[in-house]
């Protein structure tokens, strides 16, 4: 079955883009595409897909509210069967709206002006449970998430520390790396890498490789405080 996704952007011109690239590829499917957040909360109810791409600042219920309420729905009732992810496609890549986004459970982040390619590897990447975030949005703006940017508390500890491999690859996540570049820096499988992020994903009690990526700022691994 094709991957199905439903756009949520206020400018027609953004979802009709979007919908073209989405519509060009074989496994993707656009149910549809609206133009604020609560017809995003009504599509989702009504047609179930696999991924929400959703804009940041929308009328009525902005795409922040969006998504703290579907990670509610899904942490309220974990074995209910399929989840809506999450992927945010912004203009701000420096922004305390997307500080909150990464809270509030999304699965990716992108500029509006990444690449064709990069949206549809977003899409695909979302519908397994995996992330993909734009590399500027990954140093830019995780960067801002450091202790010494005073943003929110201490970082949270590991339930048991990580290996000096995990923490190479927790290092090039957060960075911005793929799975598969990150393989290749490291010398290592594609296979030994997403082994190492499930085993850190598991210490962290993280969602995603997301949440993994903002907590190797916000701890200083990223940036070489630890």
């Amino acid at each position: 079955m094709p991957i199905s996704v439903v756009i949520a952007d206020d400018q027609e011109m953004v979802r009709t883009g979007f919908r073209m690239i989405l519509e060009s590829q074989d496994d993707i499917e656009v149910l549809d595409d609206v133009v604020d957040g609560e017809a995003a909360l009504e599509a989702v109810d009504r047609l179930h897909p696999d991924v929400l791409l959703l804009d940041i600042r929308m009328p009525g219920v902005d795409g922040l509210e969006v998504t703290r309420r579907l990670t509610e729905r899904a942490t309220a009732r974990p074995g209910s069967g399929h989840r809506t992810r999450v992927v945010i496609v912004t203009t701000f890549d420096l922004d305390e709206y997307v500080h909150a986004g990464l809270r509030g459970g999304a699965s990716g982040f992108l500029l509006k002006d990444a690449s064709p390619a990069m949206l549809v590897e977003a899409v695909r990447a979302a519908a397994v449970g995996d992330s993909l975030v734009s590399p500027a949005i990954t140093v830019r703006l995780l960067r801002e998430m450091t202790p010494a940017a005073g943003c929110g508390g201490p970082a949270r500890m590991p339930s048991e520390p990580l290996t000096e491999r995990e923490q190479d690859v927790v290092r090039a996540l957060a960075r911005g790396r793929t799975n598969a570049e990150i393989a290749g820096e490291l010398y290592v499988s594609l296979s030994t890498v997403k082994s190492h992020l499930a085993n850190v994903q598991s210490k962290l009690a993280a969602r995603n490789r997301v949440e993994i990526a903002a907590w190797a700022w916000e701890s200083g691994l990223a940036s070489g405080r630890t």
